[in-house]
């Protein structure tokens, strides 16, 4: 039975006790760099929270914030940023003004354009309007007199005569009054001694007010 076992087990050789050693130097080398890896990992995630504290917080609006308090968050962050800014020389100051002003006309430019190719597509778009005629008269229904024509002598114009006859309000004594009115006539065929219908219309001189609608009798 001691043969047999001494015949089972290999013999330890130089080349055998070479490959333990390596074997072994290998497990410490793979446990050395699990060791690092974890204190690595951990000190990472350590650090990230301390780098998020150190970062500062700029003041910003608030989600649910009117548009006052938008403005002045902005005021802050601009005065906070203006003080961080070295140093400048009014020539660099005016710069600065020149070039942010170029750039909002620029900006206002541009919009405008927008704005004016806007309308001219929408007033393409639109029917043709009819052209704004004066009105004949003012409100209400136009009044109408009748009379006799005394003279035609001016161009397209006549001069009618209005006889009004009535009885005084107090004293009941028939009064009789006489109106001289300028009537515009297209086409001049109104003549002396033609009664006529006038009407009410729009301003047509500095003395005519009225226009001839027909001719009722003609003069014998």
């Amino acid at each position: 039975m001691a043969d047999k076992k001494n015949e089972q087990t290999p013999e330890e050789t130089p080349e055998n006790l070479q490959e333990e050693v390596e074997a072994a130097a290998g497990a410490t080398e793979a446990t050395e760099a699990d060791t690092q890896t974890t204190s690595s990992s951990g000190t990472g995630a350590a650090a990230e929270p301390a780098a998020e504290e150190a970062k500062p917080h700029k003041p910003g609006p608030k989600a649910g914030a009117n548009r006052a308090e938008k403005l002045a968050a902005k005021r802050a962050e601009r005065l906070a940023a203006s003080g961080k800014r070295p140093p400048r020389t009014p020539e660099e100051r005016a710069a600065e003004r020149a070039e942010r002003r170029a750039a909002v006309a620029k900006q206002r430019r541009a919009y405008r354009a927008r704005a004016k190719t806007k309308r001219a597509e929408a007033r393409k778009a639109e029917p043709p309007r009819e052209p704004d005629h004066a009105p004949e008269h003012g409100p209400g229904r136009a009044k109408t007199r009748q009379g006799v024509v005394v003279s035609d002598k001016n161009e397209q114009t006549i001069t009618v005569k209005i006889d009004v006859v009535g009885r005084h309000k107090r004293y009941h004594k028939i009064l009789r009054s006489t109106t001289k009115l300028y009537a515009h006539d297209e086409r001049n065929d109104a003549h002396p001694g033609d009664t006529v219908r006038v009407q009410e219309c729009r301003p047509m001189s500095r003395s005519k007010r009225w226009r001839l609608v027909e001719i009722l009798e003609r003069a014998k």
